[in-house]
């Protein structure tokens, strides 16, 4: 059978590296025709020379802060090849530590990449694939857009923020023949863990801290690309993921309760009392 990305058109934003760079090289390997955006766009040049396959796969500079750019992205790539099927919402970034230290700076960076950049392509793909009447939109949120996630504040608030557009405008655009995923993965190995900011944390200390092995992003995208072809409102990736999410869903006090016990030993909350009842 017909692979069912084949000659589909995609575009990728965080495209250069991580799950979005993952996504960018399954999606070409399984014959769609990939525009690989990223911020660094010279990065993305790269992994599209290096891979792309009978010209299946490209590159665009694209600062997802920016709708106006956004917008001509998702405009030449449908007048390129006549049709839009999916944008990955995948870019994003993060500032982690105790909110105390976090400045109105962290905040609206936070809030510029990571909600606004995701709306921004909403905004751009949404009404295209209307009028196609068809596509689907896929925003990469995180576990921590599930679960409270302490140590991690702003970067959860996003996250949520992500999870809450996914799931609503779900259901307003499977009337019209549009659908929308959203992806919520654990911990996955990428360069996001030496690239994020921490606020008065030890790096090591916080990657050496993690309770669990780092999951390859080629497997995240694989695992991803397997939940779109399902049509699968929440795509959780990683079984520690899926295991916090469904206990927080069944009994989310005992979460609640869990998180509180072990912030003492946070690396991202070093200092921070904590109090039992």
């Amino acid at each position: 059978m017909d692979d069912p990305f084949r000659d589909r058109v995609a575009i990728v934003t965080g495209g250069a590296s991580g799950i979005g760079r993952a996504l960018g090289e399954e999606l070409a390997a399984r014959g769609a025709r990939v525009v690989l955006a990223d911020i660094n766009g010279a990065g993305a040049a790269a992994v599209a020379q290096e891979r792309a396959t009978a010209g299946v796969m490209t590159a665009a500079p694209l600062d997802v802060t920016d709708a106006g750019a956004f917008e001509r992205l998702t405009q030449e790539t449908a007048a390129a090849h006549g049709r839009l099927d999916y944008l990955f919402n995948n870019a994003g970034i993060a500032i982690m530590g105790d909110a105390r230290h976090m400045t109105m700076g962290d905040w609206n960076r936070l809030i510029d990449v990571n909600i606004r950049g995701v709306v921004n392509g909403v905004a751009a793909a949404y009404p295209l694939m209307l009028r196609q009447g068809f596509g689907h939109i896929v925003n990469t949120a995180s576990a921590a857009g599930l679960a409270p996630s302490p140590g991690a504040t702003g970067y959860a608030m996003t996250k949520h923020a992500v999870v809450g557009l996914s799931t609503s405008l779900r259901l307003e655009a499977i009337r019209f023949g549009v659908k929308v995923s959203v992806v919520c993965p654990g911990f996955i190995d990428t360069p996001i863990k030496d690239a994020m900011r921490l606020l008065d944390a030890d790096r090591q200390a916080v990657i050496e801290s993690l309770p669990f092995k780092l999951y390859p992003a080629d497997a995240c995208a694989r695992d991803v690309l397997r939940g779109v072809t399902q049509n699968r409102a929440t795509i959780v990736v990683t079984t520690p993921a899926k295991v916090l999410w469904r206990l927080y869903r069944i009994a989310p006090g005992l979460v609640m309760r869990l998180a509180q016990r072990t912030a003492a030993r946070n690396p991202l909350l070093r200092g921070i009392p904590t109090t039992s009842r």
